[in-house]
């Protein structure tokens, strides 16, 4: 009697576990919101057990910590090149490339309640400073020190321009669809008036 051997690894066993665990809860926290949805629907909806879930994850809230960072990552990679569509040049451009991804990206069914709404209640200010420190935030900042070292921007401090343009854009993406095109409108005055 033969006995088929699984091809997969344990390491992959478990980062397919821990896959579907995340695709499982963003699902359910976007549609539910972090209160409302339960471990056992987690569990469920990945089609594992709650000692899986667990064994991945000390909390629901840790859970919910996994979902955010990787839609920091699927942000992050729908916002690279993005600036190619803008009509100013340079830096300013790239700024402004990155505010209208930020926004089309947001756009995601689901993704403001998980990152607008419910990222800074469960997770708090200092959880959430440092998965944003490992993912847009630098980009940002670099960005803004290559226009101000190149001379087309106004020379202000870095780390606080960044975290204002970021809740510039939180707050424009939490506008409702039909206002959006204004928000573009005044980000990008608000931009082009940093300029030197």
């Amino acid at each position: 009697m033969f006995v088929l051997r699984s091809s997969k690894t344990q390491a992959e066993r478990r980062e397919q576990t821990r896959r579907a665990l995340i695709a499982a809860a963003r699902n359910l926290f976007a549609e539910q919101g972090f209160a409302a949805t339960s471990t056992p629907e987690i569990a469920a909806a990945a089609g594992v057990t709650r000692g899986a879930l667990y064994h991945h994850f000390a909390d629901k809230a840790a859970l919910f910590a996994a979902v955010v960072a990787e839609e920091h990552l699927l942000i992050d990679m729908a916002v690279n090149g993005v600036a190619a569509g803008e009509d100013e040049p340079g830096p300013i451009k790239v700024v402004l490339g990155c505010c209208n991804g930020f926004l089309d990206a947001m756009a995601e069914p689901g993704r403001r309640r998980i990152m607008l709404v419910d990222a800074p209640a469960v997770l708090g200010a200092e959880r959430l400073a440092a998965i944003e420190t490992q993912y847009g935030r630098p980009a940002v900042e670099r960005g803004l020190s290559e226009a101000m070292a190149l001379g087309v921007m106004r020379r202000l401090p870095i780390e606080p321009l960044a975290q204002l343009l970021g809740a510039m854009v939180d707050r424009a993406a939490m506008a409702p669809p039909d206002h959006q095109a204004d928000y573009r409108k005044a980000i990008k005055a608000l931009v082009r008036g940093l300029k030197s």
